[in-house]
């Protein structure tokens, strides 16, 4: 493990989104969705999401997530993810997405 400063971490801008759309991904390496999530002041970005283990689109939808939003801009098949949606890997190699545990306003930083 890399250990980094405070200053280090205060450049990544994690940020809680709302879930407003959720479309099949089948073009995916993976088994992903193709997700957009509303970050309030910072915009809708798209991103791919490898969570269809846990969680179905309907589950999605509306839903707070935890993002990167200042990554560059990468493309996944033949779509472009604008920010990483954070979750915690299990053994078995599935993704449990991390989450508020109440809501808060989008876009409200993780600190």
């Amino acid at each position: 493990m890399v250990e980094i400063s405070w200053s280090d971490f205060e450049k990544v801008e994690l940020r809680v989104g709302t879930v407003i759309e959720v479309n099949d991904f089948p073009e995916a390496r993976k088994p992903a969705y193709k997700v957009k999530v509303d970050f309030g002041e910072f915009g809708i970005k798209k991103s791919s999401a490898q969570i269809t283990a846990h969680y179905s689109k309907e589950d999605l939808l509306g839903k707070q997530v935890v993002g990167v939003i200042n990554f560059p801009v990468k493309q996944i098949g033949p779509t472009k993810s604008e920010c990483l949606i954070t979750g915690f890997y299990r053994d078995d190699g599935t993704v449990v997405l991390a989450v508020p545990e109440r809501d808060v306003p989008d876009g409200a930083k993780l600190g």
